[in-house]
């Protein structure tokens, strides 16, 4: 009986020939076995002390347990003696410095003629293997994206310093049809991993209800067992997008066995096709991985009559969401307080934005993007900024500002010409020639700020008056037309008296000047 076991059906036939009395050599040369085989078949019947019609009515799994019980190990007293304590040995194992070679030592201690060293791990290591089984999950087509980075790099050569540049590669599958995507990235920052998922939507053509990610920093801030924090910015993605986000457990790669799987299925079909192959850039090495990648989708499965993508196309495919008509920006968030020059200063950039002066001393709550910068204090948007990466420098809106501050900004000769022009012609009259002194600007529009302050000061006609005797007099400084108003010299002002001449005889008159003038001719 040391050989293989006989088949059940075969065994049958010996049982129907012992019944018709028929002899061992004689059942051996009908069923093509030895005579001893059928020996120990029998006498297995004998022990067993059941009827042959019995044995005859059970069913072929059923009937091999009568003649091959199993692994005697497990029936042996030693086992029963080890059982009970299978349980602490394991509970043992993970204190710090316990081996199983020591729990046999202190198992040998009080069962002098337990099992050796071998069966003793052997049966520690059944015991362990029967707590974890595994389970078969049912996925539903469309519902759930796998995604994780190989543990592997592939690399590519910089054309202008000829560095080997190593890149992560970003593996994702839907579960149901097992279709896969893998693409190349710089890093696992961020904003290359959400480039890389926006990559395989888009390669997919739709986007699935959940997404599956590892613990990996980009995904999850805070791993966790039951309620992990997921990345703020992958939150928004996936609000972008319309899916909802479940990571995997930690330390529970069977959550995500596929992808796990997948990876392996990578390195042989990808991977390995790419080793001999030197890239150039990082668009050629993405070109090399999507050829090898479709293949390995084309490619048919095994036990399978079909290849993934053709499971893909037919039953997964239709049932994914639309993608989003917008592409996504990562958005970035800050709060940061307006400082008293109504400005945030966002660190990313070294650059100021400003806020409304109303706001000044609050906290503000800043979300930016690659190209735009929006602030918000007390739940509504205050101040929207197109971003600028010039460092110290300041991004205004007039708007924002104070009057005092935006008269500042808003000075110019023509500012201050039209400003006066409306006032009166005499007023604009002075302030041109102001601006036609040789002088500083700055000096210049001070000095014009003195004669608007005097003008809303003084009575318009009395002004207007104090404006022509600084032109008449062609001193165009604040504190002359100061003291002309203050000394009240437009009151003075000089009117011109038409005099008569005085009547006597030695008066030529005109005819004379005229012959005179006749006479030169």
């Amino acid at each position: 009986m040391a050989g293989k076991p006989k088949r059940m059906s075969q065994i049958k036939q010996l049982l129907q020939l012992h019944k018709q009395e028929k002899g061992k050599k004689e059942i051996a040369r009908i069923l093509g076995v030895s005579k001893n085989t059928v020996k120990a078949y029998l006498e297995k019947l004998s022990l067993s002390k059941l009827s042959a019609d019995y044995l005859l009515s059970l069913d072929d799994p059923v009937l091999e347990t009568k003649f091959h019980p199993g692994n005697p190990a497990y029936s042996d007293e030693r086992f029963e003696q080890l059982k009970p304590k299978l349980d602490h040995y394991v509970k043992e194992l993970k204190r710090t410095g316990v081996t199983r070679k020591l729990l046999w030592e202190e198992y040998r201690q009080d069962y002098s003629h337990g099992y050796g060293l071998t069966q003793f791990c052997y049966h520690i290591s059944q015991h362990l293997f029967a707590r974890n089984p595994s389970m078969v999950l049912q996925h539903k087509p469309g519902e759930k994206l796998f995604i994780d980075f190989a543990g592997k790099k592939l690399s590519y050569i910089d054309q202008k310093t000829g560095e080997v540049v190593a890149c992560h590669v970003f593996v994702a599958c839907l579960p149901y049809s097992d279709y896969s995507f893998a693409m190349a990235v710089r890093t696992q920052c961020i904003a290359d991993f959400l480039y890389a998922l926006k990559c395989c939507l888009n390669e997919l053509g739709g986007v699935p209800q959940i997404l599956v990610p590892d613990n990996l920093k980009s995904a999850v801030t805070k791993a966790s067992k039951y309620e992990p924090d997921v990345n703020r910015a992958l939150e928004d993605f996936a609000n972008h997008y319309g899916f909802t986000i479940v990571p995997a457990r930690t330390y529970k790669p069977k959550d995500k066995a596929l992808v796990e799987n997948q990876v392996k299925l990578i390195y042989t079909r990808v991977f390995a096709k790419l080793r001999n192959l030197i890239f150039f850039g990082l668009a050629s090495l993405n070109q090399g991985i999507r050829e090898k990648t479709k293949d390995h989708n084309q490619t048919r499965m095994q036990q399978k009559p079909f290849s993934r993508e053709e499971c893909f196309l037919a039953n997964e495919k239709h049932l994914l969401n639309p993608l989003p008509a917008d592409d996504f920006e990562l958005k970035y968030y800050r709060q940061l307080k307006v400082a008293k020059n109504n400005n945030i200063y966002l660190g990313q950039d070294k650059h100021y934005y400003s806020v409304p002066y109303i706001h000044i001393g609050a906290k503000a709550n800043v979300v930016y993007t690659r190209s735009m910068v929006f602030i918000y204090v007390a739940g509504k948007q205050v101040a929207v900024h197109q971003r600028n990466y010039s460092p110290g420098r300041y991004s205004t809106e007039k708007e924002h500002l104070c009057s005092h501050h935006r008269h500042y900004l808003d000075r110019s000769p023509d500012y201050y010409l039209d400003k006066a022009k409306a006032k009166g012609e005499t007023f604009h009259q002075l302030i041109q020639e102001v601006f036609n002194q040789n002088r500083h600007p700055e000096q210049l529009y001070r000095t014009c700020d003195g004669f608007f302050s005097l003008q809303r000061k003084t009575e318009p006609g009395k002004f207007m008056q104090a404006c022509a005797i600084v032109l008449e007099h062609k001193n165009y400084s604040y504190h002359f037309l100061a003291n002309v108003i203050k000394n009240n010299m437009t009151s003075y002002q000089q009117t011109e008296i038409e005099k008569s001449l005085p009547q006597h005889e030695n008066i030529r008159g005109k005819e004379y000047y005229h012959k005179q003038s006749t006479l030169k001719l």
